[in-house]
């Protein structure tokens, strides 16, 4: 992504049960609407203290009003979502809505052919609202003893500080069950709370406020027709609360409750034009805020917690030990002590891919999917509007989610590719062979579907036409089911599978090329097109689509036989699948070819690896018999030449791959890489974890997919598996060989794996299965047959 983005503008402790409880079940588009009453855990779900500590991280200052993106703290329900300063005299939540997004479906094209890409046409992602809790007499001045902790397992965020010989407790969370987020407070020592809460929309909106709750709310409509609204209520068992103006006020509360939500009436629906008449967001909004509030805060917390943990799952990653100095550093201070010091600290290392985990819980449940802020924003003008970019940001978050047990959190993915399908279908069809775009059939025909670079909500593509963003797409689409073995979800993507298909049928081109003992063949490749994103703009065959088409048409021919569909096409596409051409080494390089020459057209160091797709995410090149030594070496040399220090997403990428070739220090110095302090906008984690994209000297921008990549590339080094081969501990670096295990990875082929080590040798193993099947385990130099049963599991132990 080259183009340069404005940048934004800146503007209690509860008595609880002890037992676990029921949780509702995620997957599958819920818009903002009315719901059933959440089912109430009867007994408490939390964890105690001591398991809690493992899956929490902490810090010992709150952030500003300017420094939200660095420093605030994310929660999230799926779709609602806020960033939280947890000042203690101020707090501010930056508010967002996964749907609130300005722009259209974007499908008249400019005069080269290509879409228009602005905030204006395009649209880009916006925060609903902005909320504050005053409380005058909590300066910081007179605080001790503060500290704010992010509890991932439990979806919690929780602020405490002294003033005198009170105790103060805030808790922050977004529940799903009961669609709001929530503040309470409470405290012990004799302390009170006294202050005023407001409520600002984003857009110009006027908040109107009213006695009865008391209640404070807005809606509006943007200039797309999307309409949206928010609303707050609080409560008190203890003091006063009331109004004043558009503000709520509350006095002496030794408790006090805040309770906020707002939506649109987006609906994934292409036929509706992307919405749902039926919904009103304003008086939803008021109506979700008053029954939450009508819970006691206990019980509000408990149905949270039981949800949450229900998604966050039982997968668990220990990487070792780390020191007694290292715990005693909040995580601000371990980044920045690992970095200055190089010495590994395992527990920080294992927290920051569980941190990837919590974001894909609280970002991806029943609504849109992650785009490139994610859910969370500290503005309205975010760098490329947070657009879902198809030529590796969407698709790099959601390796994670199989990868790191959350199959759940896929469904965003899945149904917005099937919500937008009609008009990129449409679009594709009506648009793509336009004289004036570059990327054009030559043949003249087209068929099915294919996107542009960036895409919105809307069913609108910006920027250029990404003619193998399609099978990119689908690749993503495909390894779901590698990992889930869902004939149902196969049947379900089977459209866009097809689709993909067609309009490559449609696109490729013949060519004639010469081996290098001097025989020519009759290939087919890609037509015009670039390789993201250098190099010429019309160069055809380039390495990117030949394997991206050669994994789509593979798996296209999976499907069909599974299905037991369209066979006869199915051996068409067969057919072409033979004559692709596949890239070749570089006589004058010894690199892998990015285009059919072998001449580099681009930048040896460029952040993108597109012509190592088939290395990862794609199987094709591998370090075993399969592959031919010197494409195995070229994809090598390649990857070697592109370099160790890129941006965030560019070196998880980088690091996945060097785990692929069994290049355990390359792929965990790229992984600490992204560990480095994020100083004066440079690239690297901020002191949140957020990752930062430097664009200009002092200024860089959050993009959130190497928050999920990189740890996707900590699962490639402890697991490589394809369907029927698992290897265990394939790229395992020193920093993590002493002893670690591993519960709930998943494995393609329709498991999840078990395993612990020491001395970098597997101890023991479990593989287990809803679906039941075989494969090959692969472990401590030797191998094993394993058959699971439907719903069992099977343990290997003296391997």
């Amino acid at each position: 992504m080259d183009d340069q983005p404005t940048r934004p503008s800146r503007r209690g402790f509860l008595s609880l049960a002890a037992a676990a409880g029921a949780a509702t079940a995620v997957g599958g588009f819920a818009p903002f609407t009315a719901s059933a009453a959440p089912v109430r855990p009867t007994a408490s779900p939390l964890l105690a203290p001591a398991q809690a500590a493992r899956n929490q991280l902490w810090w010992q200052a709150p952030a500003s009003a300017d420094t939200m993106i660095t420093q605030g703290l994310p929660v999230g329900n799926g779709r609602l979502g806020a960033l939280a300063g947890n000042d203690p005299a101020a707090e501010l939540l930056d508010l967002t809505d996964l749907t609130l997004w300005t722009g259209g479906r974007n499908d008249v094209l400019q005069s080269d052919g290509q879409f228009p890409y602005g905030r204006d046409d395009f649209g880009s992602y916006t925060l609903l609202a902005q909320l504050t809790v005053n409380i005058p007499a909590h300066d910081l001045g007179v605080v001790n003893n503060y500290r704010r902790t992010l509890d991932l397992a439990q979806g919690l965020l929780t602020t405490t500080y002294d003033i005198g010989e009170a105790s103060y407790q805030r808790q922050i969370y977004a529940s799903r069950p009961d669609d709001v987020v929530v503040l309470h407070f409470s405290q012990r020592g004799g302390g009170s709370y006294t202050g005023a809460v407001s409520l600002a929309g984003t857009h110009g909106e006027t908040t109107g406020a009213t006695d009865s709750g008391p209640l404070a709310s807005f809606g509006g409509t943007l200039a797309n027709g999307l309409r949206y609204g928010a609303a707050v209520t609080l409560s008190s068992s203890t003091g006063t609360v009331g109004r004043a103006g558009t503000s709520l006020t509350f006095s002496g509360c030794q408790d006090l409750t805040v309770v906020v939500s707002g939506g649109t009436d987006y609906a994934p629906d292409f036929a509706a034009g992307f919405r749902d008449p039926s919904v009103d967001p304003l008086p939803l909004a008021q109506s979700k805020v008053r029954a939450a509030a009508g819970q006691t805060p206990t019980a509000l917390l408990h149905t949270h917690v039981a949800d949450f943990r229900a998604a966050f799952g039982s997968f668990a990653l220990d990487l070792g030990a780390s020191s007694d100095s290292q715990r005693l550093l909040d995580t601000a201070g371990r980044l920045q002590a690992r970095w200055r010091d190089n010495v590994p600290d395992p527990e920080l290392e294992a927290g920051y891919l569980q941190f990837g985990r919590y974001l894909m819980v609280s970002g991806s449940r029943g609504s849109l999917p992650l785009n490139l802020q994610g859910l969370w924003l500290d503005g309205n003008d975010p760098g490329w509007m947070a657009d879902y970019h198809t030529d590796i940001n969407v698709q790099m978050n959601y390796w994670a989610a199989d990868r790191l047990g959350l199959p759940a959190c896929f469904d965003a993915f899945t149904d917005y590719c099937l919500a937008q399908l009609p008009s990129w279908t449409d679009i594709t069809g009506r648009l793509f062979n336009s004289a004036d775009n570059r990327y054009a059939n030559s043949s003249g025909k087209v068929a099915g579907w294919t996107i542009a670079i960036s895409t919105n909500p809307y069913g609108g593509g910006g920027w250029w036409w990404h003619p193998p963003g399609n099978a990119w797409l689908c690749l993503n689409l495909f390894e779901h089911y590698e990992y889930t073995q869902d004939r149902a979800y196969l049947e379900k993507i089977y459209p866009l599978l097809k689709g993909a298909v067609q309009f490559w049928e449609a696109r490729l081109v013949g060519a004639t090329v010469t081996d290098p003992s001097g025989a020519t063949r009759e290939v087919l490749i890609d037509d015009s097109d670039w390789s993201p994103e250098q190099g010429p703009l019309n160069a055809r065959g380039i390495t990117y689509a030949q394997e991206l088409v050669w994994n789509l048409f593979g798996h296209y021919g999976t499907a069909t036989e599974v299905l037991g569909r369209d066979s006869e096409y199915a051996r068409t596409v067969a057919g072409l699948r033979q004559r692709l051409y596949l890239p070749v080494v570089s006589p004058t390089t010894g690199w892998l070819e990015e285009w059919m020459t072998p001449d580099n057209l681009g930048d040896p160091q460029h952040r993108h690896l597109s012509p190592l797709i088939g290395l990862f995410p794609g199987d094709r090149i591998r370090p075993d018999d399969s592959t031919p030594k010197d494409l195995l070496a070229g994809a090598t040399a390649l990857l070697t030449a592109r370099g160790m220090n890129s941006y965030g997403w560019a070196n998880a990428w980088r690091a996945a791959c060097w785990a692929r070739l069994k290049h355990a220090e390359n792929a965990y110095r790229l992984y600490v890489t992204n560990l480095k302090p994020a100083v004066d906008g440079a690239n690297g984690s901020a002191a949140n974890l957020f990752d930062i994209l430097n664009i200009s000297d002092g200024y860089g921008i959050f993009q959130i997919e190497a928050n999920l990549g990189t740890p996707s590339a900590a699962v490639e080094m402890l697991v490589y598996s394809r369907p029927g081969y698992v290897e265990l501990l394939p790229a395992l670096p020193t920093a993590w060989a002493a002893s670690g295990s591993v519960t709930g990875v998943g494995v393609r082929g329709g498991f999840t794996a078990d395993f612990g080590w020491k001395n970098g040798r597997i101890s023991q193993v479990t593989l287990h299965s809803a679906t039941g099947g075989s494969t090959t385990l692969a472990a401590n130099g030797g191998s094993h047959r394993v058959s699971v049963a439907p719903g069992g599991s099977v343990t290997l132990r003296n391997l």
